[in-house]
């Protein structure tokens, strides 16, 4: 018996050979795997140190094709003695040739590199028509060995660093050389787990956006182990240079296990994260790094604007106003305007940090009075936003009341630079003149931006400051009505219900001043295709049911404008009406932004939110998750289950 267990069967010559044994045929070894008895009475007069290793000679000719560098079997201790003559290769060449094989396969993967031993007893005893015959501790392999290379494991291959004389030794043909190379992992095609999604012809189209997305057959990738994603992708690097694959599919792998992407240290060496070059190339906020975030170069914006009428209670939940389910995506900012706003403010901020959970950051908040204005932005994206700016301007003749007026927020994103202002104009029917001057006091008296960089000084006016940066939403309760009677209204919303409001519309006041150009000049607004957001009471869909009787109007607005043409596209434009704790309905906006690289001479935010809110809305997160479960939990446990015996 052997080091490995082994029970060895010594040579016995033809002429010797049991008659009541079966007789073996002429490529077959005998290993005694099945009967146990040993040979110890056959070793005992066979010990001689001066016999060799006899060996018919077909045999021979087969050892010399066999290939050094495959899988052999075990190897055992060297004979005292072997004749010079011998064509036999000495069991010391075989055992530093196989240690050489062994120290460079790679012993990452249990299915294809494990132990000599394993792999003999698993493959090649079931795999070779062969057996071993051992004498005098020598020993010799019979069998097809070509046919154990096309069925043993795939290595890269072994012999760059052995001289030409080892790589073939004794005249061994290049062509089994060629054949142990071509030994390697195929991957298998990729098949659809499903139907594909129709895709638009249009770069932009939603539907070739892969952010936050997950592969079917991925969703159990946050459930497995770090460990096993280690050793079954990365335990050894060598493993993917076996594979029959091009870079694609490396890259591929190596994004499934980590979302970072590797950064080389001559990027490091070339960038500057302080100020970048004039065209912005190796910059923070430069063309590489855009292109990286937004391969399309557009920003996902989503605008909110809500009359909340100074309730003191928040709805319950506020999902609706948000993350509406009828949206494919998240976007990347979120814009909350409020006028008439709760008492609390911080109240309502962490609740807007609840609602959006992790993957977002209160990146800035601004009041004046009750005019509230937050911005969100996703976490991964603060980085690339300069410091932000606000300013506040009354439209009231005496200054301490703050019901009236606006709010902005001012801050460059790469090198785009964006205005977002709430306001709420003067109220009354007949008002239309001092709403217009509501609008010129607010354009002339926002002081922004403060330090930020023009990025487009040509096209700036002193007098307007919605002309001093890229793209501007202006939002809020512009508390423009419809100039028809009440009945009028009521009998054009029953013909047009859900359909398109153009009848409606051409009593609105808004409209007609923006087409005489009186007020938001260069602004546009989306068509219109929900019923007027105001005036409803309380907890229902009824429009104002008391004496005053008043007039349902388009009070709630949100309107854009942009330097460049068309680099805002509307996604969605509507009104949320599950949540009718207010006279008015919130309505919201999506749109696709355009962006452009910058340089890095702005003064950057580095990463700054507000960390107390994040930080308190993600607690109350968790904790009503798990009053959730409790409660799922206590209504199973409170089920009886009725059983007929």
């Amino acid at each position: 018996m052997n080091e490995n267990g082994e029970t060895i069967v010594p040579f016995q010559p033809e002429d010797e050979v049991n008659p009541e044994e079966p007789p073996c045929g002429k490529d077959s070894f005998i290993v005694d795997g099945v009967n146990k008895r040993t040979k110890k009475e056959q070793l005992k007069g066979t010990n001689n140190s001066s016999e060799v290793l006899q060996i018919p000679q077909d045999e021979r000719i087969k050892e010399t094709n066999i290939s050094p560098y495959q899988p052999h079997p075990p190897s055992l201790p060297k004979p005292p003695t072997v004749g010079k003559g011998s064509r036999n290769i000495s069991f010391e060449e075989k055992l530093r040739r196989r240690r050489l094989r062994s120290s460079q396969e790679s012993l990452t993967d249990p299915a294809e590199t494990g132990s000599s031993t394993d792999s003999l007893r698993e493959d090649a005893t079931p795999a070779l028509s062969s057996a071993l015959e051992l004498k005098n501790g020598q020993i010799s392999g019979r069998g097809n060995f070509d046919q154990a290379a096309g069925e043993s494991p795939p290595f890269r291959e072994r012999c760059s660093s052995l001289p030409e004389a080892d790589k073939h030794p004794r005249g061994q043909s290049r062509l089994a050389e060629q054949r142990a190379k071509q030994s390697r992992i195929i991957l298998s095609p990729l098949h659809a787990t499903g139907a594909f999604p129709p895709v638009e012809y249009n770069v932009a189209s939603m539907s070739l956006r892969t952010t936050n997305r997950i592969d079917r057959d991925c969703l159990d990738y946050g459930k497995r182990g770090l460990t096993e994603r280690l050793h079954r992708n990365f335990s050894d690097s060598r493993l993917l240079e076996t594979m029959v694959s091009d870079s694609a599919s490396v890259n591929s792998m190596k994004s499934t296990f980590s979302a970072l992407n590797p950064i080389r240290p001559k990027d490091v060496r070339n960038r500057s994260f302080l100020e970048g070059s004039v065209l912005g190339n190796g910059a923070l906020l430069g063309p590489e790094e855009l292109d990286r975030y937004f391969p399309d170069r557009h920003v996902g914006i989503y605008v909110a604007t809500w009359n909340m009428q100074g309730e003191k209670g928040l709805p319950n939940n506020l999902d609706d106003l948000l993350l509406p389910t009828d949206t494919e995506f998240a976007q990347d900012f979120y814009i909350i305007g409020v006028q008439e706003g709760c008492p609390d403010r911080r109240e309502w901020e962490i609740r807007l940090q609840e609602t959006l959970g992790p993957y977002y950051v209160m990146l800035y908040a601004a009041a004046h009075g009750v005019l509230y204005l937050t911005v969100f932005i996703r976490r991964d994206l603060i980085w690339f936003c300069s410091e932000v700016e606000h300013a506040t301007v009354t439209t009231r003749i005496i200054s301490q009341i703050k019901t009236k007026g606006a709010v902005g927020i001012g801050f460059t994103f790469f090198g785009t630079s964006f205005l977002f202002i709430t306001s709420h104009f003067t109220s009354g029917d007949s008002k239309v003149y001092e709403r217009i001057l509501d609008y010129n006091k607010i354009i002339e008296a926002l002081a922004l931006p403060r330090c930020l960089p023009d990025t487009n000084p040509y096209r700036s006016t002193a007098s307007d400051v919605t002309t001093r940066f890229d793209e501007v939403f202006w939002f809020g309760d512009f508390n423009f009505r419809l100039s028809k009677d009440r009945g009028g209204i009521e009998a054009i919303l029953n013909q047009h219900i859900r359909e398109d409001m153009g009848p409606l519309l051409q009593h609105d006041q808004l409209c007609k001043e923006m087409k005489d150009g009186s007020i938001f000049k260069g602004f546009q607004e989306a068509p219109i295709h929900f019923p007027p957001t105001y005036k409803f009471d309380i907890g229902c869909d009824i429009y104002d049911s008391t004496s005053k009787q008043r007039t349902p109007s388009y009070t709630d607005r949100i309107l854009y404008r942009n330097r460049q043409a068309d680099d805002i596209k509307v996604v969605k434009y509507t009104s949320c009406s599950s949540i009718k704790t207010s006279d008015h309905r919130p309505v919201i906006g999506m749109f696709q932004v355009k962006i452009r690289p910058g340089r890095d001479n702005i003064p950057l935010g580095a990463g700054q939110f507000d960390r107390p809110v994040y930080l308190e809305g993600i607690k109350r997160r968790i904790t009503r998750e798990l009053k959730r479960r409790e409660a799922v939990m206590k209504n199973q446990s409170n089920s009886t289950v009725c059983s007929i015996s």
